[in-house]
């Protein structure tokens, strides 16, 4: 009996097992869909943006959200099969990007994410889906500051999470302009940035000229940018580390944006008025590997 008790025993505590590996795998399957088996499959998707960027990502009073980088998200989204209904925004910002991407909190981030080799290490980038170029916006009075040079010895922002302050500080490659003498000013974001510019805690803010045009023509008549321009920033779609089949679909919906015309009618409906030279052609893919 007891043998008999003891076996039984053992082949229950196998079938345990064996169902707990079971549940193991099809949890691993689970974890191992990629954005693009979701999207088909769930017709939803999380996608990381900006909240406080004018004319890019910005949520407004009334709960909805605005801006090219939001109406793009929008368009791969559609092409991928999820209808605006399905996608879920999430406030991203540049010092949390990687970290929401790698842990699963977003699908997607359309957040000015500039394509760099350091962050290839971590994330796979689908795009770009425009190229934009860091220039650097002052108080509208200010005639003191006519080129990125002329930051030597100034106080300029340098915003959580953002590459930008390196291009001016720093020597290539994670640098650009190597200004010494150049005060840095800490600030949780550019929004934060350009308050405390309003407020004459810092003398400049540089970043790409998207952004700077998105808040200046917020603010008519508060600031300039300087149309100084002095790197290429590749605005690419953020996608976890790996996953090479989402992103050849990015970029295939991308290429289709461009080609059909909703990238010039976007880039017209946020950016007409501000000055800026607007490029309606697509860039070159970066490529998935």
């Amino acid at each position: 009996m007891r043998v008999r008790r003891f076996g039984a025993l053992i082949g229950a505590g196998m079938a345990l097992s064996l169902a707990l590996t079971a549940c193991g795998s099809d949890k691993e399957k689970t974890e191992a869909k990629t954005v693009v088996q979701k999207a088909k499959e769930d017709k939803k998707l999380t996608v990381g943006i900006k909240y406080d960027q004018p004319a890019l990502g910005l949520k407004k009073p009334d709960g909805t959200y605005d801006g090219f980088d939001v109406d793009v998200a929008k368009y791969v989204a559609k092409q991928l099969g999820v209808p605006e209904s399905g996608i879920t925004f999430k406030e991203t910002t540049s010092a949390n990007r990687e970290a929401f991407i790698g842990g699963g909190q977003v699908d997607l981030i359309f957040a000015t994410y500039s394509i760099t080799e350091a962050r290839k290490a971590q994330v796979t980038f689908g795009g770009p889906y425009y190229v934009a170029h860091q220039d650097t916006m002052v108080v509208a009075d200010n005639d003191d500051i006519k080129t990125a040079k002329d930051l030597k010895g100034r106080k300029l922002c340098k915003a959580a999470g953002s590459n930008s302050f390196r291009r001016i500080t720093e020597p290539p490659p994670d640098g650009k302009l190597n200004i010494k003498g150049v005060t840095l000013v800490d600030a949780g974001s550019y929004s934060e940035c350009v308050s405390k510019l309003k407020a004459g805690a810092l003398d400049a803010v540089s970043t790409d000229d998207l952004i700077l045009a998105g808040f200046a023509n917020q603010q008519k008549g508060s600031f300039k940018v300087i149309n100084d321009p002095f790197t290429d920033e590749k605005y690419g779609v953020g996608i976890k580390k790996g996953d090479t089949e989402t992103c050849e679909a990015v970029n295939k919906a991308i290429t289709q944006m461009y080609s059909d015309g909703t990238a010039a009618k976007l880039l017209d409906k946020h950016f007409a008025g501000t000055g800026l030279q607007l490029v309606k052609t697509a860039p070159p893919m970066e490529g998935c590997a």
